[in-house]
């Protein structure tokens, strides 16, 4: 019998193979590449056509085993240039099928060589198309990607699945010591709350003539203000927003100072929990390079990138304290809000892509307007 594998037609019994275990009992057989092992995780489906290195090199991934739907992965390799992070933060990864010979100028590895280097324990030859519908019917779920099903003690291998959350998900990711990025121009000074950060926030911030401090996630507010920023960028970032108490705290210490401050995905939700909003985890997310996002104000509808499991529930938005600027224009979630008597804004997309449409990148553009508004 022979399987597309790494695209090469190879016979099936010299693959290696693999099983998806999911929450609810479901197993699912395919074959392994990247590392061997066992992987438990929140299950995520990502809707993205590119931008496979940077799904895996996102740290807002922490703690999920992510889906990729597009069912041909990994066709221009893994080059050096593309990384959003160090490392990979994914806890496993699930595709169709992925491509062993890599066609681009860039490219350093193919995927399975990476997912090894990186210890990321992976699985092929799955229907992602069915495995993405059950996730939109019942929502995310955990599970296990594992090449040790036939050994592994199945009904504990279940327990461990079904009582897996992910916890600390900022303290994990989130850098532990204060760096420097210098730009060319050196007109503002920015400095960089890490709950996660990707790099192209960083590019965005130097290719505008921003010094960029990007500071650990737990520094207190005092500290960030006594570098006396022209402005404050709160990071995107993984796990359950709510579960960030202190950083709330300092969050609210640093708008009442009135620095120009914006946010972006968990920044976002993080700024609208300490200004008394709350948030809500989404049956199963908005992920990948396709989400149209509605600009109230403009009465214009933008294509995004967007990675994020929980959402600014808008009812609880003090229309005194906050105004919702932008709403997801498939099922209405908060994406974006103006906070009235403060020099803030933050949205629940990613406007510096990566992968993905750079429609909404002009907003950094709004974020250096407001630094030299408030400097004159």
């Amino acid at each position: 019998m022979l399987a597309r594998s790494g695209g090469m037609e190879i016979a099936m019994e010299q693959e290696k193979k693999a099983w998806l275990v999911l929450a609810d009992g479901t197993v699912l057989e395919g074959a392994s590449f990247g590392a061997q092992g066992t992987a438990i995780g929140e299950i995520v489906f990502t809707t993205g056509m590119t931008g496979y290195q940077e799904v895996l090199t996102d740290p807002s991934y922490y703690g999920q085993i992510v889906t990729q739907t597009y069912p041909l992965i990994g066709n221009y390799g893994i080059n050096l240039d593309d990384m959003e992070s160090a490392s990979s933060h994914v806890q496993g990864y699930i595709v169709r099928e992925w491509c062993d010979q890599p066609s681009n100028f860039r490219v350093a590895m193919n995927i399975d060589e990476y997912l090894k280097q990186q210890n990321i324990v992976a699985i092929s030859g799955i229907d992602t198309r069915h495995l993405t519908k059950k996730l939109r019917e019942y929502g995310v779920m955990n599970g296990a990607v594992t090449t040790e099903y036939e050994t592994i003690d199945r009904e504990k291998l279940l327990e461990d699945i079904r009582s897996f959350v992910i916890v600390d998900a900022v303290k994990s990711v989130s850098c532990k010591t204060i760096r420097e990025e210098k730009s060319e121009q050196g007109l503002y000074r920015v400095v960089l709350m890490d709950f996660g950060y990707k790099r192209n926030i960083v590019r965005s911030l130097k290719n505008r003539g921003c010094d960029v401090t990007i500071v650990p996630s737990d520094t207190p507010a005092e500290e960030i203000l006594a570098m006396k920023p022209d402005g404050i960028m709160l990071s995107n970032g993984p796990g359950d927003p709510e579960e960030n108490v202190e950083i709330i705290a300092q969050i609210k210490k640093l708008l009442d100072a009135d620095v120009p401050m914006f946010g972006i995905c968990l920044g976002h939700q993080l700024t609208a929990l300490a200004t008394g909003a709350k948030t809500v985890k989404l049956k199963y997310g908005h992920r990948g390079a396709n989400q149209p996002v509605r600009d109230l104000a403009h009465d214009r509808t933008y294509i995004t990138s967007q990675n994020h499991g929980y959402a600014v529930q808008g009812d609880t938005v003090d229309p005194a304290v906050g105004e919702i600027s932008h709403i997801n224009a498939n099922d209405n979630t908060v994406e974006g809000v103006r906070y009235k008597e403060k020099a803030c804004f933050t949205v629940q997309f990613h406007p510096e892509a990566s992968a993905g449409p750079q429609d909404t990148s002009y907003l950094f553009d709004e974020f250096i307007a407001m630094m030299r508004k408030e400097a004159k």
